[in-house]
């Protein structure tokens, strides 16, 4: 069955008018997107503080681990500042449902990644579960998206049943990062640790601070026989 052009010619016209009333709004400055833009205008997405990491073997994520758990490769997109924008952005997507957001770094990533092959010998991708409370409380994982779309791009499995969270904390948002390091006591439980046997795992998450929330989910994989972790997240607070 062939579809004319006059409704391909009518679903623009829809299309314009639903912009029109409805427009697309830049998730950081607010204003109106244009027609080839998604999430964030061209102006503010050239002003988010890129880390820029090119070793992604030493750098700031790795060295956060150094003499704690073993970390195979590292990166983060963006640097977290207190009044900065990726802030905003990752606000958004945690607290209000702007699910979007993770949608966007995670083609961004995922783009990024499947160019310059530095996560090509990762087997699977694990996020960072959120405690089962948590997860009914908020309703959606603020990293599943994010894991959907770098699952997409890298062509690899996005594994969610395995690693589960087992004590739930209250929101260190507004924690000063030595309190928040000092008051972790996040566990996390590896169900089926031998699926992991062999594998280079990447843990994925929003946001790293302290690094003890990943710490402590790759020192579980450690379970495995022979698991090789790395580390990929949409920011690192500076």
């Amino acid at each position: 069955m062939y579809l004319s052009l006059d409704f391909f010619y009518a679903m623009k016209i829809l299309k314009d008018l639903l912009y029109l009333f409805y427009p697309k709004l830049c998730a950081v400055c607010e204003l109106k997107l244009v027609e080839n833009e998604t999430t964030i205008c061209t102006l503010c997405r050239h002003d988010l503080p890129l880390t820029n990491f090119t070793n992604f073997r030493e750098n700031k994520v790795t060295k956060t681990f150094y003499g704690r758990t073993l970390i195979h490769k590292g990166f983060a997109l963006l640097y977290y500042r207190k009044k900065g924008s990726a802030r905003k952005l990752i606000q958004d997507l945690k607290y209000r449902n702007n699910q979007e957001i993770g949608v966007f770094f995670g083609n961004w990533l995922g783009e990024l990644l499947s160019e310059n092959k530095e996560f090509e010998n990762i087997d699977c991708m694990v996020p960072v579960p959120l405690h089962p409370k948590k997860l009914m409380e908020r309703g959606y994982n603020q990293v599943t998206k994010f894991g959907e779309r770098l699952s997409y791009h890298l062509d690899k499995p996005l594994i969610e049943d395995k690693l589960k969270r087992i004590s739930a904390t209250k929101t260190q948002t507004l924690k000063a990062r030595f309190e928040r390091f000092t008051n972790n006591d996040t566990k996390f439980e590896l169900e089926d640790a031998a699926f992991f046997n062999n594998k280079h795992v990447l843990l994925i998450d929003d946001v790293i601070t302290t690094g003890a929330t990943l710490e402590a989910c790759a020192n579980e994989f450690q379970k495995a026989t022979n698991a090789k972790i790395s580390i990929l997240t949409m920011a690192f607070t500076e």
